[in-house]
């Protein structure tokens, strides 16, 4: 009997051990994901520490004219920041550095132009540019469609695309439209056949607009 009662001493006292152990194993994991030394912790804290700067957008191949509006952010020096339309004569004024000039630039190049001015008065100036609204590059619709006039040329828009915008009345002729377009001086017309195209057929004649095209639905 007293052997029986000392083996099950024993038992008892290593099943308390190995469950002492356990819960400290349990505490330090717990303690290790709280801190974040746990593996896969910092990617919360890497998340956070984002520029948002550098995460901004904008149509970088456009390019700036008068009359376009853009939002000039400068990071942490909020005075610097404000939306800013572009004056007839193609600059802007900005604080600090009064008149800049924009037209004639992309957003990328306007930005590096005023990061460089700005680094007389600014120690790691972090500027971002986006072109709010497009009003300086033009295209005209005219002839038997719904909307007639000038219409904002946006990046990579192309004939098919702008007729989708200006729509057709019930006197239009789809199939003898023409793009009109002025190059080295002269002007040359530009056949599309709208009906063609919007079948699949003859994909080159959907030709992507330029500054100034005129669009003739007969």
């Amino acid at each position: 009997m007293r052997r029986d009662s000392s083996r099950g001493h024993g038992m008892k006292q290593s099943m308390a051990k190995l469950a002492a152990l356990l819960w400290v194993s349990l505490l330090t994991t717990g303690m290790l994901a709280q801190t974040g030394d746990a593996p896969g912790s910092n990617q919360g804290k890497d998340a956070k520490q984002v520029d948002p700067v550098a995460n901004s957008t904008s149509a970088s191949d456009y390019v700036i004219g008068p009359d376009d509006t853009l939002h000039i952010s400068v990071w942490k020096e909020p005075d610097l920041t404000e939306i800013l339309p572009v004056r007839p004569d193609g600059k802007i004024s900005m604080p600090l550095l009064d008149d800049v000039q924009a037209a004639g630039l992309t957003p990328l190049q306007l930005k590096d132009s005023i990061t460089n001015k700005l680094k007389k008065y600014i120690a790691d100036p972090r500027v971002n540019v986006v072109v709010t609204a497009m009003h300086s590059q033009r295209i005209f619709v005219t002839g038997e469609v719904t909307h007639s006039g000038p219409m904002t040329l946006l990046p990579g828009m192309t004939a098919l695309q702008a007729l989708a915008e200006a729509g057709f009345n019930q006197f239009a002729n789809p199939k003898a439209i023409y793009i009109l377009r002025t190059e080295n001086g002269k002007q040359i017309k530009i056949p599309f056949n709208y009906k063609q195209v919007v079948k699949g057929r003859h994909p080159e004649e959907n030709i992507a607009l330029k500054p100034g095209d005129t669009i003739v639905v007969p």
